[in-house]
């Protein structure tokens, strides 16, 4: 929030300040601008149309960027510190590190309308395969969601409203649409932490009963959340398979087996996977100012990046 009520001819006065001699002015007039918040970009934004020199417009860009990557971090930390750490919210705050204008109403209600194309076709006596099935032929055949075979490694694979947009990502981005379609239906569906790529467990129903979600989240945290029916692959049309296919796959990785791979993992793991994917994305791309934001991202969520990771 303004420490007071700021009026656009103060705010003109002090972005015509950056283009000053002294740098300590300078200096000065960003750190009170900084100080103002995310309420201040649409004022400054309109500044930086009335066509000033190129290093001025760079200085206001600059200062437009740093608000929203603190705001960015600042909501993420609310995020870490809350009971919920709701799977939409926090996806949803990891894109605005890049498109900071998402509208988060109509993403949800995007998500609402797969869920309600689901929704109309399910019923409370169907086993938990025939749910799958439904859920599959919703999300795979009539909203055409598919894996991005031929961009794999591109950000935009990364980031939930332009996979809504294009109906295609990774795996992680996936199945996080996914889990927030089956989760709104009532249907127990949580991420794996399988190495390389992300897949999807189905709970047994009654091993979640008479939990809150902050309870889930500590399970999830202890790796205790349930019993494990079957997995899904959510980058192979929601393919089922079982606990002896994941065998073969860590083998094939050469790999040690351990428990997290077979067992479901919070929401925080998620966010952490999806900026692992972004920083290998920025790397490749030799963005250095995206990959030190998201080195910052990182350390909020309590992880690392320290080296190229593989994507997943």
């Amino acid at each position: 929030m303004f420490e007071w009520m700021i009026d656009t001819r103060e705010l003109s006065a002090m972005v015509l300040l950056l283009d000053d001699t002294d740098e300590e002015v300078v200096r000065m007039v960003e750190e009170r601008i900084l100080s103002l918040g995310e309420e201040v970009v649409p004022l400054l934004e309109d500044q930086w149309s009335q066509g000033f020199s190129m290093t001025h417009q760079q200085r206001l860009e600059e200062l437009i960027r740093k608000i929203q990557q603190d705001g960015v971090k600042e909501d993420l930390k609310k995020w870490v510190l809350s009971e919920e750490q709701d799977l939409f919210d926090g996806i949803v705050i990891l894109s605005r590190y890049h498109f900071p204008n998402i509208d988060k109403r109509e993403l949800s209600n995007r998500i609402d309308k797969i869920k309600l194309d689901a929704w109309l076709e399910l019923h409370y006596e169907l086993t938990a395969l025939e749910k799958i099935r439904i859920l599959n032929h919703i999300f795979y055949e009539v909203n055409g969601f598919k894996g991005n075979t031929t961009n794999y490694h591109a950000p935009a694979n990364s980031y939930i409203h332009t996979v809504l947009d294009q109906k295609q990502g990774n795996p992680i981005s996936l199945a996080i649409i996914y889990i927030i379609v089956a989760q709104r239906l009532g249907i127990p569906i949580f991420g794996v932490n399988l190495p390389q790529h992300f897949i999807l467990a189905y709970l047994l129903d009654d091993s979640l009963d008479n939990t809150t979600i902050p309870e889930r989240n500590i399970l999830l945290k202890e790796g205790k959340l349930g019993k494990v029916m079957f997995y899904i692959n959510p980058f192979n049309k929601g393919l089922v398979f079982t606990r002896q296919n994941i065998d073969e796959f860590v083998r094939q990785l050469k790999i040690e087996s351990q428990p997290e791979f077979y067992l479901p993992c919070g929401n925080i793991e998620i966010l952490k996977r999806v900026i692992r994917n972004l920083f290998g994305s920025y790397s490749k791309l030799g963005d250095k100012q995206k990959v030190l934001d998201l080195v910052d991202l990182m350390q909020i969520l309590g992880g690392e990046l320290n080296k190229q990771p593989d994507e997943e």
